[in-house]
């Protein structure tokens, strides 16, 4: 049990500025619990803090300052800044970082309060205009949360007197409500789906190791279209039953609304959600029912695995081998292996679910580390997609097209038979490059090394690195030729522009992150393609996380070989993902579904694994080439990148760097570079990169953080360590 500190005794503070140390303090008036959120004095600040222990002493007591008082939320438990504690150690984090993503929600230290609220009433109004509309739409989208007059205008667009005058014709609520309200009780027992043999022995094992209420990961391979979420979720029923408390993560926000509709289906009530489209005031109440007990079960995005949870059971990743799992910016962490370290720490399980694993996931199933269950077949009568290859190089196609003869003949088959097809390129944008055909400049981002991507519909050049957006110059802006800008290679708005000249009586539908203002938007069109609103679709890897379009029958890759260019480590991996659950999407119901896959590198090693089906002779190839190279995961490899302002600093503290890795040679780690990064510059920072690999199991994060140790930083100079990099821009 937590220590309680009276008032006026020594305490030592974890703030969440950036100073990477305990401060002491004195208790507060009336004393504290460790663990308990304190408000505390930093120089003329009142910032936010854990009592994190006893203090440390050793300095005049008379000048050390008292908090001010012990915020109004349940303290960190034990189990919650032991997990921040590991957690920063294996990313070489300060303990503060890992803080600040703990206490992400507003107003942590506000009391109980009453505040009005906004729900769908039961009137129609005089009248529907398209701001209205909008409201209302905005009221169905967001089921029962709470939303404040502010937040309902601003995810509305429109001004608050719309809402009130809708609520003067009883069209929308408004109520006076408790803040932070528990949410509704799920039922483990309420609707439960009848399961085949195959998945109710999967279901069991799961069930069984919940109720053991012991550490274990299990890797939950199954077939897209196998019935994965429905076999979780029963291991989610049995923790509710245990009265523990569940997480699911998912990979993207657009998959959200979809699971939400089936964990009510399936238990009766909608649970909590945590990602960035959730408003500011659900954000706060999440975070306090977590920790109070009043939310059972949490379906979020890999950040979610920060609140702190009261008795955390089980954490479901869904779709585990996704990349958006790896934080990239900030702090560097996986929340696949995140999940693991919180599950092993507070007795929860773990189910790690997907098609298509990650090697690292394998492997660990492979040496015993995790139990593997697998789903073999799909559900009902739905049958595996037939694949095939369509071999470019025999392909009469001209060089500004990239839909292929062969192609276009099964979508055309398609559209007279009423199903629909989807093209997938995983390329976001009209065309990647802009280049003058006059003096032959290519139109580059002005703060990276990178070119800008021209996005037609939104008539703009957009950096994919920084954000930087400029309209389309008419003239170069080198030569300053007009008329002679030509866009080169192909995005998904280039291919839909192509799609409605083959297919001009098609109806065709484009998803890609950056077309959509809202993820209510996305929704809408996700469902409108799913009811039938599209004869072809066509997008990026967006399509290829989880949706389900039941009349879709045919994928059409355009650009198979994309994923095997370059020299990233995983690059066969992620295309043999990709392509896998891309071709998932075709014959989800009863017709039977093809994917066909335009490459000109057929016999490629990866190719042909895609398309035998021989999943686990792919991933056993796959290992024994890094297990001969000792490159993750039968190796470590941490990423050490470097930037500045200034190039030739950045490449001089890498050199040196470089020459001074002795704590690193001492447990058999090499240095690779510096060199520079893939992507030089990026908002106007140069960028070099060191890769450094060591054999498995030597204590690579001490050696790491010894040899960095070694090295002040000044001025502009940044240093940012990945430990475990997923990519090696």
């Amino acid at each position: 049990m937590d220590d309680f500190y009276d008032e006026g005794t020594l305490i030592s503070v974890l703030t969440t500025q950036p100073l990477d140390r305990l401060l002491d303090y004195k208790a507060p008036a009336g004393g504290c619990p460790q663990g308990a959120y304190v408000e505390v004095p930093l120089g003329p600040r009142k910032v936010l803090g854990v009592a994190w222990g006893p203090g440390q002493g050793g300095f005049d007591p008379a000048k050390v300052r008292a908090a001010f008082r012990v915020l109004d939320a349940p303290p960190m438990r034990a189990e919650l800044r032991e997990f921040l504690e590991r957690s920063a150690d294996y990313t070489l984090t300060p303990r503060t970082a890992m803080l600040r993503l703990a206490t992400r929600a507003p107003g942590l230290g506000d009391g109980p309060a009453m505040r009005k609220i906004y729900r769908k009433g039961d009137s129609e109004p005089d009248r529907m205009t398209d701001a209205r509309r909008r409201v209302l739409e905005v009221l169905d989208e967001m089921g029962g949360l709470s939303l404040t007059l502010k937040e309902l205008a601003d995810a509305a667009g429109v001004t608050s007197s719309v809402v009130k005058g809708l609520a003067k014709q009883g069209a929308v609520r408004e109520e006076e409500a408790p803040r932070d309200t528990a949410f509704a009780r799920l039922d483990p027992d309420y609707g439960g789906k009848a399961l085949t043999d195959d998945q109710a022995g999967a279901a069991e094992e799961l069930r069984a190791g919940v109720r053991s209420g012991k550490y274990g990961t299990v890797l939950l391979k199954g077939v897209t279209g196998s019935g994965k979420t429905e076999v979780y979720l029963e291991a989610v029923a049995e923790c509710l039953r245990k009265g523990r408390q569940a997480l699911v993560l998912l990979p993207e926000i657009a998959l959200t609304s979809e699971f939400l509709t089936r964990v009510e289906a399936r238990f009766g009530a909608r649970p909590a959600e945590w990602h960035s489209g959730v408003t500011v005031t659900e954000r706060r109440r999440v975070w306090r029912q977590v920790a109070e007990g009043g939310a059972q079960l949490v379906v979020g995005a890999r950040s979610a695995l920060f609140l702190p949870f009261r008795d955390l059971g089980l954490t479901v990743v869904d779709e585990e081998h996704d990349t958006s799992y790896k934080q990239e910016e900030g702090v560097l962490y996986n929340a696949r292996d995140m999940a693991v370290l919180r599950a092993s720490i507070c007795a929860g399980r773990v189910i790690l679910a997907s098609a298509t694993p990650s090697l690292e996931s394998w492997a660990n199933a492979d040496a015993g580390k995790y139990q593997r269950l697998d789903l073999v077949s799909r559900f009902g009568p739905a049958v595996m997609p037939e694949m095939r290859a369509l071999d470019m190089r025999g392909e009469d196609l001209p060089g500004s097209r990239w839909i292929s003869p062969s192609l276009q003949a099964a979508v055309k088959r398609r559209i007279a038979q009423g199903e629909q097809s989807l093209l997938f390129l995983n390329r976001r944008g009209y065309a990647p490059v802009t280049i003058c055909r006059a003096c032959g400049h290519q139109i580059a981002c002005p703060h990276c090394d990178a070119r800008m991507v021209e996005h037609r519909f939104q008539q703009r050049l957009i950096c994919h690195q920084c954000g930087e957006s400029t309209p389309k110059p008419e003239k170069c802006p080198s030569c300053e030729v007009e008329g002679k800008l030509a866009a080169v290679g192909p995005g998904v708005e280039r291919l839909a522009e192509e799609a409605a000249e083959v297919f001009p009586d098609a109806r065709l539908a484009v998803l890609s992150s950056d077309l959509f203002g809202s993820a209510r938007q996305l929704k809408a069109e996700i469902e409108k393609i799913a009811m039938g609103g599209a004869d072809i679709v066509i997008g990026t890897q967006l399509v290829a996380k989880g949706h389900n379009f039941p009349n879709l029958t045919l994928v059409g890759v355009i650009d198979a070989d994309l994923g095997l260019q370059g020299s990233d480590l995983r690059a066969a991996e992620r295309t043999f993902q990709l392509m896998r659950q891309v071709a998932g999407r075709a014959g989800r119901a009863e017709k039977p579904g093809t994917a066909l896959l335009q490459t000109f590198q057929p016999e490629h090693p990866v190719i042909r694994a895609i398309l035998s089906g021989d999943e686990e002779g792919f991933w056993k190839a796959e290992a024994d080439e890094r297990r001969a190279a000792g490159m993750p995961p039968y190796g470590r490899l941490a990423g050490v990148i470097l930037s500045s302002t200034e190039v030739q600093e950045v490449f001089d503290l890498g050199a040196a760097m470089a020459r001074q890795d002795g704590p690193l040679r001492r447990i058999g780690a090499q240095v690779y570079g510096p060199a520079p990064a893939p992507i030089t510059r990026v908002r106007g920072r140069h960028r070099v990169r060191l890769l450094v690999k060591a054999p498995k199991g030597v204590a690579l994060q001490a050696a790491l953080a010894d040899w960095a140790g070694q090295f002040r930083l000044k001025g502009e100079l940044r240093m940012a360590i990945d430990i475990d990099p997923q990519s090696f821009f």
